[in-house]
């Protein structure tokens, strides 16, 4: 049976977003379903319930840039028995982004972040569901967020290499990308489906 990946972008993006990762996943043998919402107007109160329903009772995997792993991990911390195999987070600040918290000393970035503001802010606090999670990093720092955020390692240009390290995920990676980049990385791919096949990020 083909197994199935449900996609799910970041902040400020479309879900065309992830048409061509979308692509090289099927090319490795998965059907692929875009999630897409409005993540600056809907967030997460609305989004992950969205998510939940559409994932219903088939089993699949799920494949999350940015803000998207966030939407992804909290959907399968409301909804447990969700038939979640394994998850892939790009670039996702799974601990809190520094770039949003710092975005709040200016008065419109309430605005531009939205209803997603809280769950950028805080993250989560650990990952203790039962799919595996594996997540990829970017140390390529092309991106506005090192402004706003201040890093001191290394990071994707939005979000520092620390804070997608969650206590309790399966494997961490890190490649050369920048944030937007994880998304049209053939390395960044290649890792997703090696993670999705075997729970682990070694080709």
């Amino acid at each position: 049976m083909t197994e199935h990946v449900v996609l799910l972008h970041g902040l400020w993006m479309p879900g065309l977003a992830m048409h061509w990762l979308a692509g090289r996943l099927q090319h490795a043998g998965y059907t692929t379903e875009i999630f897409s919402y409005a993540s600056v107007g809907e967030g997460p109160d609305q989004a992950v319930p969205r998510l939940i329903e559409t994932i219903g009772d088939r089993e699949t995997h799920l494949v999350a840039h940015s803000l998207g792993g966030l939407i992804a991990l909290q959907a399968l911390c409301d909804a447990p028995d969700l038939p979640v195999r394994r998850v892939v987070c790009l670039g996702a600040p799974l601990t809190g982004s520094g770039a949003a918290a710092g975005m709040l000393r200016w008065p419109v970035s309430t605005m531009l972040l939205g209803r997603s503001v809280d769950l950028l802010r805080s993250g989560l606090p650990c990952w203790q569901g039962r799919a595996e999670v594996g997540v990829i990093a970017g140390r390529v720092p092309h991106g506005l967020g090192a402004f706003f955020g201040h890093f001191a390692g290394d990071h994707d240009g939005t979000v520092a290499v620390e804070e997608t390290q969650l206590e309790g995920v399966t494997d961490h990676v890190v490649v050369d990308a920048s944030h937007s980049g994880l998304l049209f990385s053939a390395q960044a791919a290649d890792r997703t489906v090696a993670f999705l096949r075997s729970g682990r990020f070694g080709l």
